[in-house]
């Protein structure tokens, strides 16, 4: 799993499910070193890679509760998926919110996910190459439980049809899986999956909300693309630009953001062949073009979520950015 508030988030509630179960911090120490973990367990940290499976395997054999991961995955909220979550929750429906979650998954979590189109269906595959079979079905039981704890604050309730494959074999605490998991289960399969069927995937998300998506959708595009980005100073300014849409910060109150002075941001993006001025409009650019291809908002609608006081001004710097004017580029989107 990423350095997020995800992981952190599931690994505080890991603690306390064990303090619940009256074990302590030192006794979890001392057991999962004799179970070969390098790294050191403690409230503070984080625990990462392959030392997170023998950290989970652990707090299942120290509490003697072979369902833990499965509950550990219902106590976990969208919230702590920060904007990957916003995103979800505006999505307008399960096919466009599956979408998301195949694109940008990996910049929030893992294990990745994967799909493939299968008899009037779609099937979302679960990529498990890391630790035992032990620490995978504990894997699988944790990412799966929260998949649908998750899709039931989005959809209201169980989707119709959906079904979870298995590739480990039947275990002793499978009741708990119909109490945790809103689909039919299956076990022995060839891989660990989700299998949504066709008729279901217009199901509308509760929480959709259209403008608010394009933001949300794009403060994930912009991390998606910061992975890879070696202009960091300018890849952070572009995030928190987009994050404070509606509101946009000023240079000030970004550097601060940034735990820089506004000097020093300017200097830095500099260095990168950049400017706070050129950046802004960008994101203003962007934004606007996104809200003219995937939204019926009007120009005016569209001109105060970007920040602007009049219309007139909006128009003016999108056909200094485009070339053409704002209804001009929706009408060459939508042919």
């Amino acid at each position: 799993m990423k350095t997020n508030r995800l992981q952190r988030d599931l690994f505080t509630q890991l603690l306390f499910e064990l303090e619940k179960a009256g074990i302590t911090p030192e006794q979890l120490r001392l057991q999962c070193r004799r179970n070969g973990m390098s790294a050191s367990v403690s409230g503070q940290s984080v625990i990462f890679g392959s030392d997170s499976l023998v950290l989970l395997e652990t707090a299942v054999e120290l509490t003697g509760d072979p369902s833990l991961a499965l509950r550990l995955g219902q106590r976990i909220g969208i919230n702590s998926y920060g904007a990957f979550g916003f995103a979800l929750m505006s999505c307008a429906n399960l096919r466009e919110s599956t979408e998301l979650l195949l694109r940008y998954g990996n910049v929030f979590f893992e294990p990745n996910w994967q799909s493939q189109e299968h008899d009037g269906g779609l099937l979302l595959r679960l990529n498990l190459t890391r630790g035992t079979p032990t620490q995978q079905q504990l894997v699988a039981e944790l990412c799966f439980s929260q998949l649908s704890f998750i899709g039931s604050s989005l959809y209201r309730g169980r989707i119709e049809g959906a079904q979870i494959h298995f590739t480990f074999s039947k275990p002793p605490h499978s009741s708990s899986y119909r109490s945790m998991l809103n689909a039919d289960v299956t076990f022995g399969a060839q891989h660990n999956q989700l299998f949504l069927p066709e008729s279901v995937l217009d199901t509308p998300v509760k929480t959709a909300n259209i403008s608010n998506h394009v933001v949300f959708h794009q403060q994930c595009e912009d991390m998606l693309q910061g992975l890879a980005s070696a202009r960091k100073t300018t890849a952070e300014v572009r995030r928190v630009l987009i994050q404070s849409a509606g509101e946009f910060h000023d240079i000030t109150q970004v550097a601060e953001s940034l735990c820089m002075s506004e000097r020093t941001l300017r200097r830095k993006l500099k260095s990168e062949s950049n400017s706070f001025r050129a950046i802004f409009d960008e994101v203003r650019d962007l934004l606007a073009k996104e809200y003219l291809a995937k939204t019926d908002l009007i120009v005016a609608e569209i001109a105060h979520l970007l920040d602007y006081s009049e219309t007139v001004n909006f128009r003016r710097a999108f056909i200094r950015w485009n070339g053409v004017t704002p209804i001009q580029y929706r009408q060459q989107q939508v042919a």
